[in-house]
């Protein structure tokens, strides 16, 4: 294992542990707690871990949206595990606003800053039938495999909204 793997595994740990002790609505608030514990990172960095990491946005009690590991959302208020694809769907709800298709091309809109979390889910849980996802701030381009499955994803999506 390499200097930078290591470094990389640190990091990464910290992150997870500044978001079981924090509530970090942004990047930006991610950025400057690590550049607090010694870690000096940018912005880059920091995104390619939340990603590598598959941290998550979730909403808190008060509505708000921070950052979280995605076991977060696996877990009920009471401690019980949840399945994963139920409380996407919950997630999916509270944050894409409409979904459309054309051809193999799935175009979702979500609210602002929920983009990356709902892509990671989409591909989580259409591993076979999406080829990937491009996500901004508030939109996702999914590719599928095919023009049926894209119309297959839009219509399930469509139902849970």
């Amino acid at each position: 294992m390499g200097i930078d793997t290591v470094q990389k595994n640190k990091r990464q740990e910290k992150i997870l542990e500044l978001l079981s002790q924090y509530d970090i609505e942004t990047q930006d608030e991610l950025i400057e707690k690590l550049n607090l514990e010694g870690f000096s990172v940018t912005q880059a960095t920091v995104s390619r871990d939340i990603r590598e990491m598959q941290v998550i946005k979730v909403s808190d009690s008060k509505g708000k949206y921070k950052y979280a590991p995605p076991s977060a959302v696996l877990q009920r208020e009471n401690g019980e595990s949840s399945n994963f694809a139920e409380k996407l769907g919950k997630s999916l709800a509270d944050s894409v606003i409409s979904a459309e298709c054309a051809e193999n091309i799935v175009v979702i809109k979500t609210s602002p800053g929920l983009a990356p979390a709902v892509a990671t889910g989409i591909d989580t849980l259409s591993a076979d039938s999406i080829l990937g996802c491009v996500a901004g701030d508030d939109c996702i381009i999914a590719v599928a495999r095919n023009a049926e499955y894209a119309a297959e994803i839009c219509a399930d999506i469509m139902k849970i909204l």
